[in-house]
Formats: structure tokens, sequence, C-alpha cells
């Protein structure tokens, strides 16, 4: 409660801090960007992401020290049970994700045709990266800035202003308003919560990471995965439809699910 009581006091510095830090990381994804720009993909997002990752982790430690946390109060240290939440994590991603591919293709016109163009060595290569971006993503929001802010405003607020950061990020890479609120918001809130329930980065990472892969998979993304989804002209604005509000009933459902369980914290 002393500790507490010391961050609410500095919650100004704490969110002054957690903004220079957000432009610190993408100061360090703008420079990794330019870096590995001509590479053959998926090798320049993977070389991009993992640096970016290294960086992130590194610019994490003295932005710590100077609010007086450790690594393990911010929940980026791995620890003796952080395998066990990655993979834990990772069936959960699945779950979710699992949901809402099954609920798309119930309730619109899209169907799912296997891809032949995509090779095993691509669909290993994309799950690194899917991986590593999510490694850096959750470094740079879900560690030390989520876990400033909720030690000095509370956890819900600290939630909203991270969601609000992470939203911009996404945005910033080529989000419209539409895709950065109602997606990567509310991502932003799952993954927040997960991490602050399970003391660390090391669940959300998992869920992140199949979230991402298993959309990747289906062809739910831009690029073709193993299977390619194939939506009708038609059909077109109201599958989009199908496919947002299914998101956010099933995200919204299992960040409630995270907020009712009570289980204890571990670092992460």
């Amino acid at each position: 409660m002393k500790r507490r009581a010391q961050y609410q006091k500095n919650w100004v510095y704490t969110l002054l801090m957690v903004i220079l830090f957000c432009v610190f990381c993408a100061a360090v994804l703008i420079i990794c960007s330019i870096l590995f720009k001509g590479i053959s993909k998926p090798l320049e997002d993977i070389l991009m992401a993992g640096i970016a990752s290294v960086l992130v982790f590194l610019i994490t430690i003295p932005f710590s020290k100077w609010e007086k946390l450790s690594l393990s109060n911010i929940g980026v240290i791995p620890f003796k049970r952080s395998f066990f939440k990655v993979v834990l994590g990772l069936i959960i991603g699945l779950l979710i994700s699992g949901l809402h591919i099954t609920t798309v293709v119930f309730f619109s016109h899209i169907s799912l045709n296997r891809f032949n163009g995509t090779s095993f060595t691509t669909t290993i290569a994309m799950l690194l990266l899917y991986l590593l971006t999510a490694l850096r993503e959750e470094l740079a929001f879900r560690g030390y800035p989520l876990r400033s802010l909720a030690y000095s405003i509370g956890n819900w607020k600290a939630q909203a202003i991270i969601a609000v950061f992470f939203a911009l990020e996404h945005l910033a890479g080529g989000y419209t308003w539409g895709q950065a609120i109602l997606g990567a918001a509310i991502g932003a809130i799952l993954f927040g919560i997960a991490a602050l329930r399970s003391g660390g980065i090391a669940l959300p990472l998992g869920i992140h990471t199949a979230w991402n892969f298993s959309q990747w998979y289906v062809g739910f993304k831009l690029e073709k995965g193993m299977y390619d989804a194939i939506v009708p002209e038609a059909f077109q604005s109201s599958n989009q439809m199908v496919i947002q509000v299914s998101y956010i009933v099933i995200m919204l459902g299992a960040i409630a699910a995270f907020y009712f369980y009570k289980s204890p914290q571990h670092t992460v």
C-alpha cells in the first residue's frame, strides 16, 4: 500500500515517462524498418521485429529503474512458469481465434479454399514473425507502460491509456480509425487484462501470437495463408460486418472471462 501511495502521488510523472517510452519505441520501429528495407519478405519483417524487440527490452531497463521498478515488477523477466504460460496463452489464443473463424464462416458467405502457394517453410517463417511481432508489442505496451501506470492510477485507467496508444500505433501502421478503435484497442484490453491477471507478458504473448498466426493461416490477413478466404463481391459489405461484430463480441467475452476468473499472480 505504501508503494502504491507513492506511485499515485507521481502519476503525472509516470504518464509523461510512459509517453516518452512509447515515443522511443516508435522511433526504434521506424529506424529498424529503414535499416531492413529492401530485404525479401518475410525476412525483412522478421529481422525488424526481432531487433526491435531486443531494443525495446533494453530501453525498458533504464525506464523501470528511473521509477524504482524491477524488471520482475513489470513482468518482463522469464520465470520458471513462463514457458507454461506462453503455451497456455497459445491454447487460449487458438480457442478465441477458432471461435471467431467458425462464427464468421457460419454466419457469412466466406469460403476457405486451400492455397497451395504457401510452403511449410513460409508457414514456419510466419509463425516466427508473429511471435516476434507479438513480443515487441507486449514489451512496448504491456510491459513497462501498462504496469507502471497500473501501479500509479489503477488497472482500468492504465488499460484505457495503453489501448489508446496501441490503437494509435496501428493507425500509423495503416489501420483505419474503425480498425484501430474497434480492432486494435479492444485487443489491447484483452492482452492487458491477461498481463495483469497473470503478472507478466508471457500469457498475452501466447494469446497474441496464436491469434495473429491463426488468422493468417486461414486467409483472414492481407496475405494468403494455408487457406484463402474467398468472399463474393456482392457480400463484401455484409461479410465485413459479420467479421467485425463477431470479433467485438468474442473479444469482450474473453475480457469478461479474464475479469471474473480469479487466480494468484506470478511473475511473467
